[in-house]
């Protein structure tokens, strides 16, 4: 801000000028009191200038509805949503998010520092703000093999944009607790420049959480319960609130919210497919959760705005008082949180649930993003599993709606030597193929739960390294649905009897759909509505379950490239079994 715009706030405020916009009948939320305040709001330049009584070039009349501090996500990954940045835009602001803190590291996975620069590039100009963490595990752990590696010298450069804040979630936790010399690097290194450090505290005990705080982490989205929530809170860090499209776990963490803590807690999304976005929101749902659980509605409020802004040292967001910037809603009914009219420094982007603005057409991907999967060939014999009659195995136990699974031995299926699928007793085979590198490396697993009756699917989006990764009845359709996922680089895929029954194809990074996103969308239902055709019919998402179970960072047993991998072990294992 230069001293011209500071002059123009102060003639505004001490009414010497007239303001940009004023907004008159509205009630206020007060998100430092929690109370409904009444008032002139005056803005000017894009930002509040003024509370009282105004007069302005442009007058808006709310006409008694609730004038309410825009939402902001504490922890997301753009690319889950599998449209881009100008895409995901569009989604969020209709639901009154106007203010992101992402982190990139599932294009950071497959492309490294080019995967981080596109989705800085992506997401500039913006009527939404995408502030950006910068990945702190490229990859996840030693344990698989991902696209790129980013060490602390890669990143140093990116700490000079504008528009990063820190540090993001540090997963690699034995990585902190033995000192790793790169580890502590990228610590200190986000410390030097004055970043926040995110958390990814799953299954830490309070050790590990002493670790974490003493290693100047402020921030864990992984809790799954309220004890754990408290845990964090009593040693100085912030709780985020996470209700994704798998990781659903408001409902347990909000009961640890009280008037004495809840300053601590605010609200994220983490991963959320867009057909989830599109159909019940982002954030908003997150609040509209909290209330209809018992947290008041200003509270709610608070913790999607204020307390978010907070703990990323967003000085100028989060509330509506003089100096914040001018990103604000019209809502109803605070119950309902039904959200009319969205503004973004003093205009309006969004109404009725429409984005109503034109973006700018956004430079196309380099070729390097869009050629990402690269594999061998796969036949049948790469995906034998060897057993003997009367043996058992592990087997990855899925929980619906969850990230944590639960290792498991059974008996084998086994027939002329080898595992075979058995539908009755819904354990399935599973695979991950190394695509980046054509390094050849398919680790196999068994899965239990995801409960397809015939066919199989497969997909690009496997956290975190992002290889391919198959499940299914029988070896002919994984492999027809290996070979579609190839030859359209990257995306969603349903396979029966070797024919192709629905896809969405995913080129950049095998990630991210080049189309807008109302197309991707009708996409991702036709998708879904295909999985009847191959005998599903649970209450969970089977394609976005597959994609974290080959996350070795969230207990119980996960499969990478390299096999079966045991998270209390942290270390891989046969997937031979002694009962």
């Amino acid at each position: 801000m230069d001293q011209n715009s500071l002059k123009r706030r102060i003639d505004v405020s001490s009414k010497r000028i007239p303001a940009d916009l004023v907004i008159k009948n509205g009630q206020i939320v007060d998100v430092y009191n929690l109370e409904i305040t009444h008032g002139d709001i005056a803005i000017v330049d894009g930002y509040f200038a003024g509370i009282g009584e105004f007069e302005g070039h442009q007058i808006i009349d709310a006409n008694g509805r609730y004038v309410c501090p825009a939402f902001i996500d504490g922890h997301v990954h753009i690319e889950s949503s599998m449209v881009t940045p100008a895409e995901f835009c569009k989604v969020l602001l209709s639901h009154g998010v106007t203010t992101v803190i992402t982190d990139p590291h599932e294009i950071g996975n497959v492309a490294g520092s080019e995967g981080i620069s596109f989705m800085l590039q992506q997401s500039e100009n913006l009527p939404l703000d995408v502030r950006v963490m910068l990945p702190s595990s490229v990859p996840a752990t030693p344990f698989e093999n991902a696209g790129a590696e980013l060490t602390a010298l890669d990143l140093e450069s990116f700490y000079k944009h504008p528009r990063v804040l820190g540090l993001a979630e540090v997963m690699d936790y034995p990585a902190v607790f033995n000192g790793n010399t790169d580890m502590l690097a990228k610590i200190l290194s986000a410390e030097k420049n004055g970043s926040s450090i995110d958390g990814h505290g799953a299954g830490l005990n309070s050790t590990g959480l002493n670790v974490y705080r003493s290693a100047l982490i402020t921030t864990d989205h992984e809790c799954t319960t309220a004890d754990e929530a408290l845990e964090r809170i009593r040693r100085g860090m912030y709780v985020l609130i996470r209700e994704g499209s798998v990781a659903k776990d408001l409902k347990p963490l909000i009961k640890a919210v009280t008037p004495s803590n809840a300053r601590r807690f605010l609200f994220c999304t983490d991963d959320k497919h867009l057909d989830d976005l599109v159909a019940e929101g982002s954030v908003d749902h997150n609040v509209r959760l909290a209330i209809s659980e018992g947290i008041s509605p200003l509270q709610a409020i608070q913790m999607a705005s204020l307390n978010a802004a907070e703990c990323y040292g967003l000085k100028d967001k989060g509330a509506i008082s003089p100096g914040m910037q001018a990103d604000f809603l019209f809502i109803e009914d605070l119950e309902n949180l039904k959200i009319q009219d969205v503004f973004v420094s003093g205009k309006r982007v969004a109404a009725n649930g429409e984005f109503i603005e034109v973006l700018e057409t956004a430079a196309p991907p380099a070729p390097s993003l869009t050629k990402s999967v690269n594999i061998r060939s796969v036949k049948k014999e790469n995906l034998s599993v060897k057993v003997e009659d009367g043996s058992f195995i592990h087997v990855i136990e899925i929980i619906p709606n969850q990230l944590i699974t639960k290792k498991k031995i059974y008996p084998a299926p086994v027939q002329n030597g080898e595992f075979k699928p058995s539908i009755t007793e819904d354990l399935l085979k599973m695979a991950v193929v190394e695509r980046h590198k054509q390094t050849g490396n398919i680790g196999l697993g068994a899965v239990k739960g995801l409960q397809l009756k015939t066919g199989a699917i497969a997909s690009t989006v496997a956290h975190d390294s992002h290889n391919l990764v198959a499940a299914g009845t029988n070896d002919e359709d994984m492999l027809t649905a290996i070979e579609a996922i190839k030859e359209m680089q990257g995306g969603y895929v349903i396979v029966k009897d070797r024919k192709v029954l629905a896809s969405v194809p995913l080129p950049i990074g095998g990630l991210m759909a080049d189309r807008s996103f109302e197309i991707v969308n009708q996409e991702i239902i036709t998708l879904k509505q295909k999985l009847k055709d191959i005998g599903f019919i649970g209450n969970f998402d089977p394609f976005l379950t597959l994609s974290f179970l080959t996350l070795p960072v969230i207990p119980e047993i996960k499969l990478t490239d390299l096999g079966l991998f045991d998270f209390h072990a942290f270390q891989h294992i046969s997937i031979k079994a002694e009962k």
